[in-house]
């Protein structure tokens, strides 16, 4: 089955490697979405219950980040490297974790799905 659940979070960055507009301090109203695949239980009818994810989320990523600078976290927040980012804080946590969607604006997004690393 595969589920997935959606998060947001304020946060500003600029991207130090970049020599367009975003080499500039700027701010994005960030969207991810999870998807787990995971096998129903048939006592319970459920792959995992959506308040233990949110959870997870909340105290991995969402706490650490909601309105701050994320060039404090990450040498250079792109969207790509976000991802990875919110990938390495969650899959320990989340068996099952198959891909990060991860929207910087809301036509924009990037899908991480574990494979390889961004640099």
């Amino acid at each position: 089955m595969i589920l997935r659940q959606s998060f947001r979070f304020e946060a500003a960055h600029r991207l130090p490697l970049h020599r367009g507009k975003c080499f500039d301090m700027h701010g994005h109203s960030y969207r991810f979405t999870l998807s787990l695949d995971l096998p129903v239980d048939p006592k319970t009818g459920m792959a995992i219950d959506f308040g233990d994810i949110a959870s997870v989320v909340e105290e991995t990523v969402i706490g650490a980040w909601d309105h701050k600078n994320l060039n404090d976290f990450l040498e250079n927040p792109t969207a790509e490297n976000i991802v990875v980012e919110i990938w390495r804080k969650i899959a320990p946590r989340l068996g099952g974790l198959s891909e990060i969607e991860l929207w910087e604006m809301p036509e924009s997004s990037v899908v991480y799905r574990g494979e390889g690393q961004v640099r």
